[in-house]
């Protein structure tokens, strides 16, 4: 008999940071949200927690793809995939067999995860997504709460940057060529969720990804009333830039140019900080990696890590590139821009946990939330 097998990366993060000791004292109240989806959020959701942080997730409901996307057509209930991950990163005990469970995916029964069915039945039986949430936050023994943007069902629409328009998140982040910009269909509709609106609201700290820029983080800011919620918001924001591009929505975009793009769809005069990462020093007029880029068939766009080995290449797993240029342009828009090297060196597309902590530290530090 065919047996479900785990297919979540949140296990090997809860892992590695289990038994770091938390910087912040609940006494303190301090608060974070995580604004996001796919595998990114779940990120820094954990290292949020790690640090003692109070933390709530405000999730895309843009997915149409796998799992999800079956259930979204055929079930019509609110897409369950990013608030699932989320979910999985908040639970109290990732070794608990419930959890274990909860993350299981079925490859025998058209690749649904159990997470996913969880929601969608409970939303079918309570009529209520929020209330399905919160079923699954309880049997997780959830350690923050997940938020949907909205409770609409919403469609991306994407233009690439050579003029293709693209129907729905699947195809936008399977893009063969960059995107240009992507917007929600029928947005005027659209309402954001109240509860997201308030853990935005009353953050301290506001983290937006790692993610998809175009697919994960985006949509979010497209929902009427969540750019309005950071404006309100007492809180600092952090946008976290992805490691390396594995999908076609920012192939061959730099850093400079993910940080531009968001800054460009409303963040423009509310991004505190800014952490990217790089392997190497930056320095004026640092050299371009030519082996890297001939191999890809292409002229670089700026440095990149040096220990970039043929395999990556191969695997078509792109560092997104950062130069000194680029974060002297960054920083003249407004944000302060921070520079680590926080890959972790088995998994290229995979952040280092405990690089992440202290990263996030510096930052937390620079806000005046820990002492320096």
């Amino acid at each position: 008999m065919a047996q479900p097998r785990k297919a979540d990366s949140s296990v090997s993060t809860a892992r590695e940071l289990k038994g770091t000791k938390p910087l912040i004292r609940p006494s303190q109240g301090l608060r974070a949200v995580v604004i996001g989806g796919g595998t990114g959020a779940p990120v820094s959701i954990m290292t949020l927690l790690s640090l003692g942080m109070q933390t709530n997730a405000v999730v895309a409901m843009a997915d149409d793809g796998g799992s999800t996307g079956i259930l979204r057509e055929e079930a019509q209930v609110t897409p369950p995939g990013d608030v699932r991950k989320c979910l999985n990163a908040f639970a109290g005990d990732h070794e608990k067999p419930m959890t274990q469970a909860f993350r299981y995916r079925f490859e025998f029964a058209r690749n649904h995860t159990l997470g996913n069915l969880m929601l969608a039945t409970l939303e079918m039986a309570t009529g209520s997504f929020v209330e399905a949430i919160d079923v699954c936050e309880k049997l997780l023994d959830a350690r923050g709460h997940v938020y949907p943007s909205t409770l609409d069902l919403v469609t991306l629409i994407a233009q690439t940057r050579d003029g293709k328009v693209l129907r729905g998140q699947a195809r936008a982040s399977a893009s063969e060529t960059a995107l240009a910009k992507v917007w929600l269909e029928s947005a005027q509709d659209c309402e954001p969720y109240d509860q997201a609106i308030k853990a935005i609201r009353d953050a301290d700290l506001i983290v937006l990804g790692p993610g998809s820029l175009f697919t994960s983080i985006i949509p979010n800011l497209l929902v009427p009333g969540i750019v309005d919620a950071i404006r309100a918001s007492q809180g600092k924001t952090l946008f976290i830039c992805s490691l390396a591009d594995m999908q076609g929505e920012t192939w061959g975009l730099s850093a400079r140019e993910h940080v531009e793009v968001l800054l460009d769809n409303g963040m423009g005069g509310l991004l505190d900080y800014v952490l990217i990462h790089s392997a190497l020093a930056l320095k004026p007029d640092d050299p371009l990696e030519e082996r890297y880029y001939a191999a890809l068939g292409e002229k670089g766009p700026g440095p990149v890590p040096l220990d970039v080995s043929d395999e990556r290449i191969a695997a078509g797993i792109r560092p997104i590139s950062v130069s000194y240029g680029d974060v002297r342009a960054i920083q003249a828009r407004g944000p302060v821009v921070l520079v680590r090297n926080l890959v972790d060196e088995k998994r290229p597309t995979w952040h280092d946990p405990h690089a992440l902590r202290e990263a996030f530290q510096g930052v937390l530090k620079l806000c005046r939330l820990l002492p320096t």
